[in-house]
């Protein structure tokens, strides 16, 4: 017998352009009774978003995109400045009535949501999350920023955009990235790849980025883990999600990392570069969350 999965990515691109249309379409009559994320997981870039996602998807009170035969973890939807308009966004989202039968079975009402690592990074999202949904929770990702920059740039070159060496790359981010931000915060629909790839150093700063997303939303909507804790706990700090989220806590069925890839040793001096250069980043994020981070030095 031959999986609908199977079938589905034999198809000819054409196929599933139509498939994708129908759907959309049909979700975008019925929008009215559809309703909006009740959470985002918004970062960090490599920082383990697609594995708290995955995650969450294993619960059975998350409910995920619509259809649920792509297994989609973002709507994209913030990408090009909510363009698309909002009955569009909604045709992602389950009706009413699924949600009402699943509260019914569990006893509570499930959540559902998307993750994007870009949400917290292009500025100008966190309010247009705010118009969707002013009671939307948000979890944030932090990771080591030294290892997390290495991380980025490894998949940039995976991805085949990034052509120069980690210490190369890093030397031209500023001018690579240099009046992006003042053209986006111009041009409500700009989507800058400059932005987004090559901000490896800039993207390790967090707390700017935490601020400005609190600047949309009350701290109190806003969870910071540390990947290190997630990846040393995984059951934990899914419970404690699970807790912040509203919903009962669940064993997970499997811990393992999602999205993960294996890459070679950073550059000995890079890395102390950049430990010297967070060092008073972390010391502030770590003021601002009111507990250390730990990233003083190269993991053991």
């Amino acid at each position: 017998m031959v999986s609908s999965t199977s079938l589905k990515d034999r198809s000819p691109q054409w196929v599933r352009q139509a498939a994708r249309g129908l759907t959309r379409g049909a979700g975008m009559v019925t929008a009215s009774r559809r309703g909006v994320p009740d959470y985002f997981v918004i970062g960090a870039k490599r920082g383990g978003t697609t594995s708290l996602f995955r995650y969450l998807r294993m619960h059975p009170g998350v409910i995920g995109l619509f259809p649920r035969s792509r297994e989609t973890k973002s709507t994209d939807y913030f990408f090009g400045g909510a363009q698309r308009g909002e009955t569009w966004y909604r045709s992602h989202f389950y009706p009413e009535a699924v949600m009402e039968r699943r509260t019914r079975r569990l006893g509570y009402r499930p959540v559902v949501g998307e993750a994007s690592p870009y949400y917290v990074w292009d500025p100008r999202i966190a309010h247009l999350a705010r118009a969707v949904n002013p009671a939307a929770r948000a979890i944030m990702l932090v990771r080591d920023p030294v290892e997390r920059a290495f991380s980025h740039w490894q998949e940039r070159v995976q991805n085949g955009v990034e052509p120069l060496g980690f210490a190369d790359a890093l030397a031209a981010e500023a001018s690579r990235t240099a009046g992006e931000v003042e053209r986006m915060r111009a041009d409500p629909g700009y989507h800058s790849d400059p932005h987004d790839w090559y901000s490896y150093r800039a993207r390790g700063i967090y707390r700017p980025q935490l601020e400005n997303w609190c600047t949309a939303f009350p701290r109190e909507q806003l969870l910071v883990v540390r990947s290190e804790d997630m990846y040393a706990d995984v059951q934990g700090t899914f419970d404690t999600v699970c807790d912040f989220l509203g919903i009962a806590r669940h064993d997970l069925p499997t811990t393992q990392r999602f999205n993960a890839s294996r890459r070679p040793a950073m550059p000995a001096a890079a890395a102390a570069e950049l430990y010297d250069y967070y060092a008073p980043f972390n010391a502030d994020l770590a003021q601002w969350l009111g507990r250390p981070v730990g990233w003083d030095a190269p993991p053991a």
